[in-house]
């Protein structure tokens, strides 16, 4: 009985975690169209640069650090915040300033940005890990609070799809690279929401120190790196409008989704 029960258990988080990670990945194609439109791709490329950490800085407050602070307390999300920084501090001095690119896009500028492309990347996987617990601990709760939670989470992907994929795909001109890293994106939720099934409530223990990670992690990646990086080459006035695009996009879909 208990097996039977894990394991209908298990296929509602498959279902919900499939979901959120289908969503993610429509969000990266997104990303991938958008950026096969660019008509000046560095200039087209600062402003997806400050997109992503519209949506970044949002997701890090509205989905991480608010539900957070609210459902457990302060301390845990705060820890997991500050070991969120440390985090990406590392992984910023580790992480290659350059890589195998094509020809035409090869050389320091290239490099930069797309160093700070795969820093947005790992950034917005590590967001997905709680949120995938989530979708799991629900789906072990109730199948409709599981499919339900799956299907949120995942129209809120859509802009973080875009968010990782355009940036990588304007800094490499590689567009399977970039839409793989995009549904790797994705399935990393999927994982999470099958070890959240398993572990049923007891996953819920680690959740605050994690989602304070996660948005370490986001909030470190947009301030440090993405934003100054999209002020860069003179297109201030077009990041600056890509910034909020992305801030007030991502923010009505939390409103919306509430």
């Amino acid at each position: 009985m208990i097996d039977m029960m894990l394991s209908d258990t298990l296929l509602v988080a498959l279902a919900a975690g499939g979901l959120a990670a289908l969503l993610t990945s429509v969000g990266a194609l997104l990303g991938i169209l958008f950026g096969l439109s660019r008509v000046k791709p560095e200039r087209f490329l600062d402003v997806g640069l400050a997109f992503s950490a519209g949506v970044m800085i949002v997701a890090s407050f509205t989905n991480l650090l608010m539900p957070a602070m609210e459902a457990w307390s302060a301390p845990p999300a705060i820890l997991g915040l500050i070991t969120g920084v440390v985090a990406m501090i590392a992984v910023h001095v580790m992480l290659p300033h350059e890589h195998t690119r094509k020809e035409a896009y090869e050389g320091p500028y290239w490099g930069r940005k797309l160093h700070v492309a795969l820093l947005v990347s790992f950034a917005v996987v590590i967001h997905n890990f709680p949120e995938g617990l989530v979708i799991g601990a629900a789906s072990a709760y109730d199948v409709k609070s599981g499919l339900l939670l799956g299907l949120a989470i995942g129209l809120q992907d859509i802009p973080e799809g875009i968010a990782i994929i355009l940036p990588l795909y304007l800094s490499t001109g590689r567009a399977v690279y970039s839409l793989a890293v995009g549904m790797l994106s994705g399935l990393s939720e999927l994982v999470m929401a099958l070890l959240g099934a398993t572990l049923g409530e007891s996953s819920m223990a680690l959740l605050p120190v994690l989602l304070g990670f996660g948005a370490g992690a986001m909030i470190f990646v947009s301030v440090r790196e993405v934003i100054p990086e999209s002020f860069r080459e003179g297109h201030e006035d077009e990041a600056t409008l890509g910034f909020f695009l992305g801030f007030i996009m991502m923010l009505l879909l939390d409103l919306t989704l509430s």
